[in-house]
This record gives structure tokens, C-alpha cells and sequence, in this order.
């Protein structure tokens, strides 16, 4: 039984082999990876995605949840489950990287794993090329200052190849806070309102925070970007092509 926070403090050295069970198993990681762009997904379609039964998936959510890697909600007769939080994002990030890629087999394969490197969601905010170039651009144009979006692993201090972020301190510039006016942007006084991450698939930095998660909402609201049904790819809209242009300067042509 997961034990409370309180008792958990008490003891000794961590076990970090009680997570590495739970990621040992294929089938969980399917479910992780399935939730790792912050949004609730019901067991059924979880069970789809890790391509077993519903009682043999109700037996794995139960373990992950039980873990403390996923937190469930009530929705009516259903029960919707999440990542327990964006440490466990982080997580599942860092064991992207530390991980070898899976063969492509199909041209299917090629094109969803291009996806992923080009635009997606990193828990609750942009990743990806798309991240790291909007993070580069808001650098250039002194909406940001404080460092240069670059991650060196030779100079790091506290950095790791992936997850959030601890040696530069980045600030939002006066620029930067008419351009999220301008945007139509607020952000919530209660979190942070700059963090970065370094990018597992490009290592360099992108957005976190108040300003990445405000970012991700907007451009969805606005049409720019859609994300898609079955990974954390995110398509970019023809008019999301033409506002990242035309605001940050920002082309997306195959590289």
C-alpha cells in the first residue's frame, strides 16, 4: 500500500527500484507514454494503447496508480487517469533519453517518431523543434533574457541531458510581457512564471512554466496548433505556420 508523504520521509535511503518494476513492464510504459502530454485519458482507451484487455489494463493502472505514477478521477460511471504530476513527465523524459529507440519497421513508425522530434507536448507545454525554436526566438527578439537557450553538458552544474532546468535564470522582458498582452496572455501568479527544460530530442532548451503552459493554451485556442488522438505529436496548423512567421520567425521546413 502507498505509503503517506510523512512516512515516506522517514527511513532510509530511497528505493528507486520500486518505480523501476513499474517501468519494467511494456505494456505500463505504453500507458505512461500514452499520458505524458497532461491530459486524462479513460482505462478503456488506455487498455487500447497498451494493446491488452480491459481487466489486464485495470491490473496495470492499479499498480501505477498504487505506485504513485498516476492519479485517477471519477467521471460519471467512468474512472479517468493522469500522470500523477509533471515529475512523473520528467520521468518518463529522462528515460527517453537514457533509452535505445525502438527498430522502424514501417514507413508508419518513421513518420510518427519524426512527428514527435518536430512539435510535441512535454506534460503541459511545447516540446520538440517547435519548442526549442519559439524559446530560441523569444531569446533573439529580448521578450527573454538571462541565457541563450543552448544546453553544454561540459559546463553544467546542475543540468541533466533532459527534465527541467537549474542553472539559468531566465526573465520575461518588458517586450516579452506586451507581446503576451498583445497575445491576449495572463499568467497565473501562483506558479513560476519562467522555467525551462532541456529537450531530450534536441538538447536545447524550451519553455516551461506559467509562460509555456499559457503558450500551449493560446496557440491551441487560437488554431495554430492541434494536437492528435493517439501520441503527443502536435500538427501545426497552415495558420499556425503563418502567426509562429510572422511573430517569432519561425519556419518549420524539414531540416
Amino acid at each position: 500500500m502507498r505509503q503517506p508523504e510523512s512516512a515516506r520521509r522517514v527511513g532510509g535511503d530511497t528505493d528507486i527500484a520500486v518505480i523501476g518494476a513499474l517501468v519494467a513492464d511494456p505494456r505500463r510504459c505504453r500507458i505512461l507514454l500514452a499520458l505524458d502530454d497532461g491530459r486524462a485519458l479513460p482505462a478503456s482507451r488506455l487498455a487500447a494503447e497498451a494493446g491488452v484487455s480491459p481487466a489486464t489494463a485495470s491490473s496495470h493502472l492499479g499498480k501505477l496508480t498504487e505506485g504513485g505514477l498516476l492519479a485517477v478521477e471519477a467521471r460519471g460511471r467512468h474512472r479517468y487517469y493522469r500522470l500523477a504530476g509533471p515529475a512523473v513527465a520528467h520521468l518518463i523524459e529522462a528515460l527517453q533519453q537514457l533509452a535505445p529507440a525502438l527498430p522502424v519497421r514501417s514507413l508508419r513508425q518513421h513518420t510518427r517518431a519524426r512527428a514527435l522530434r518536430e512539435a510535441r507536448t512535454c506534460y503541459d507545454h511545447l516540446a520538440g523543434r517547435l519548442g526549442v525554436e519559439l524559446m530560441s526566438a523569444m531569446i533573439e527578439r529580448g521578450h527573454l533574457t538571462g541565457g541563450d537557450g543552448v544546453f553544454d553538458l561540459a559546463h553544467a552544474r546542475r543540468d541533466q541531458p533532459t527534465g527541467y532546468g537549474h542553472d539559468v535564470d531566465y526573465t520575461l522582458t518588458e517586450s516579452g510581457a506586451e507581446l503576451l498582452a498583445d497575445l491576449g496572455l495572463h499568467l497565473p501568479a501562483r506558479r513560476r512564471p519562467v522555467r525551462y527544460c532541456i529537450d531530450w530530442s534536441e538538447q536545447r532548451h524550451h519553455l516551461a512554466g506559467a509562460l509555456g503552459r499559457g503558450l500551449l493554451d493560446r496557440f491551441a485556442q487560437a488554431g495554430w496548433i492541434r494536437r492528435t488522438d493517439t501520441t503527443r505529436a502536435i500538427h501545426i496548423t497552415d495558420t499556425g505556420s503563418q502567426g509562429l512567421h510572422d511573430l517569432f520567425g519561425i519556419d518549420l521546413t524539414p531540416s
